[in-house]
């Protein structure tokens, strides 16, 4: 019963329980109603963890559409650049370079 709230009928059903079974058994009473109050806060913190973590896969603050456009206007020049003292091998380089910077940016952990 982890996706239901425990509600005043709940603890009242303990306590009645531990009346009727008498102190003999009162541990084991205790201990099976905390033991429900337990999984329910674990599946409701479980809840809230994956519900963090699916959020937590796209990249909210833009960082990454900052960095291609970033590496976008800073490649036109670079290109120009390396275009007029290394030709077609030096524009190969420039975009190799950025585009490993940015796989890298958007591979690094969270």
């Amino acid at each position: 019963m982890p996706d239901r709230e425990f509600s005043r009928d709940d603890v009242s059903s303990a306590v009645g329980a531990r009346r009727e079974l008498g102190e003999d058994l009162e541990p084991e009473v205790i201990d099976a109603f905390l033991e429900r109050v337990e999984r329910g806060i674990d599946a409701r913190v479980d809840a809230r963890l994956a519900s963090k973590q699916v959020k937590g896969t796209a990249h909210q603050d833009g960082s990454v559409l900052t960095l291609a456009i970033v590496s976008l206007g800073a490649g036109i020049p670079i290109t120009a650049i390396a275009g007029e003292f290394a030709d077609l091998l030096g524009i190969l380089v420039v975009w190799m370079g950025i585009v490993a910077l940015n796989v890298a940016y958007g591979r690094r952990p969270r």
